[in-house]
């Protein structure tokens, strides 16, 4: 019956449209035919209004079916966001040790996986042109001691000249300080080790010649350990000194919370990024230099905001975003579209600025199978 109507409607509005005018083609008249044309338009309007409601008194009106939901309470709560960045393991205490003279390896104590003590021998250099040379400066001071104390007699007389007597005690003296210092080079052919740790790696074996200063073996100490990781510079200032981090080992299926121990003072130029460190111990054994980690700071925060899951907000083609929200109506809980503004948003999460207030229930389960004034039920809050 409504669709007969208005095609009845249409009929008259294009009868009339298509009419002549008798009024003429001058200006005023034109004028006069569009308004009296506008005004038959909107006497069409109303009775289409009128006729409509008639209509609707007459026929029945059908439920619309009630759609399932679930609901949740809104309560303000503290918001954080966190940034994940890639970290390793390193050695926070690691040394090479090697020889202060050259020579041949005679022995080297310890291989690598050792458990070594600070002070524990770890190899000896063959230093045997050394303890040569002793030998042959102790004859020679012997020689030189002798004619000092000769010299010094006659001194004493006032027998001899002064140079003789200068010449005798400045060659025994120097002969001395070359013996001393023969003694302490041959007292350092045995390396001991400077720290506690564990014998990480061993570039040298028995038998080969070391170089001065060339690393023989390297130590580190697990019980020293640090996390290092390296921040974008877009992050300073969100990120301070003590803070507490989250590091988890993927590799081990291990979390742990820690404070940042250190926070580089430069930015590098390569990658703009500047260091953060964490210090921490081996975890009974299980950390390891250079085991891969991922840190997690908080680089924004929010205290008594309106959190809803990111996956219940919708968004018009106009852009206008919007979420459902039940309320009771004349005893009935109806779908009430509500539009929002969104914040900040992590881990499926998002803040919502304005639209929702403190004990709104949001509808969860069935936010998009509902329209605006649905009747729905709600199976669990």
């Amino acid at each position: 019956m409504k669709n007969t109507i208005l095609i009845i409607l249409l009929a008259i509005v294009a009868i009339s449209c298509g009419e002549k005018s008798d009024g003429g083609n001058d200006v005023a008249s034109l004028k006069q035919q569009l308004a009296d044309k506008k005004s038959e338009i909107e006497a069409l309007e109303n009775d289409v209004l009128e006729i409509n409601a008639k209509i609707e008194k007459l026929e029945p009106r059908k439920e619309k079916a009630i759609v399932l939901i679930t609901t949740d309470t809104i309560s303000k709560v503290d918001f954080k966001r966190y940034t994940d960045v890639q970290a390793s393991v390193m050695s926070d205490d690691e040394v090479l040790v090697s020889s202060e003279t050259g020579g041949r390896l005679l022995s080297v104590h310890v291989k690598e996986g050792e458990y070594v003590k600070r002070g524990q021998a770890i190899a000896r250099v063959d230093l045997q042109s050394l303890t040569d040379q002793k030998a042959e400066i102790e004859t020679s001071m012997s020689l030189a001691k002798d004619v000092y104390d000769r010299q010094k007699r006659l001194w004493d007389q006032n027998i001899g000249s002064e140079i003789q007597y200068l010449q005798a005690k400045n060659g025994y003296e120097r002969l001395q300080k070359t013996l001393a210092t023969l003694n302490t080079q041959i007292g350092k052919s045995t390396i001991y080790s400077p720290i506690s740790g564990v014998v990480d790696r061993e570039f040298l074996k028995a038998g080969e010649l070391a170089a001065p200063g060339a690393p023989i073996v390297q130590l580190f100490n697990p019980n020293k350990l640090k996390i290092t990781a390296d921040i974008p510079e877009t992050y300073l200032g969100k990120i301070d000194r003590k803070d507490e981090v989250r590091i988890s080992f993927p590799a081990i299926d291990e979390e742990v919370t820690k404070r940042i121990s250190l926070l580089g003072r430069t930015i590098d130029p390569s990658n703009r990024t500047f260091k953060v460190e964490v210090t921490t111990n081996s975890m009974n054994g299980k950390l390891k230099p250079n085991l891969l980690a991922e840190l997690s700071f908080n680089d924004y925060a929010k205290e008594d905001a309106i959190v809803v899951p990111l996956e219940i907000v919708q968004q018009e083609v106009s852009g206008k975003k919007y979420v459902y929200v039940s309320r009771k109506s004349d005893g009935k809980f109806l779908a009430k579209k509500t539009f929002v503004t969104t914040g900040e948003s992590y881990d499926g999460d998002v803040i919502i600025e304005t639209g929702l207030t403190d004990g709104d229930q949001i509808i969860i389960e069935g936010a998009r199978s509902v329209a605006d004034g649905d009747p729905v039920k709600i199976i669990n809050q």
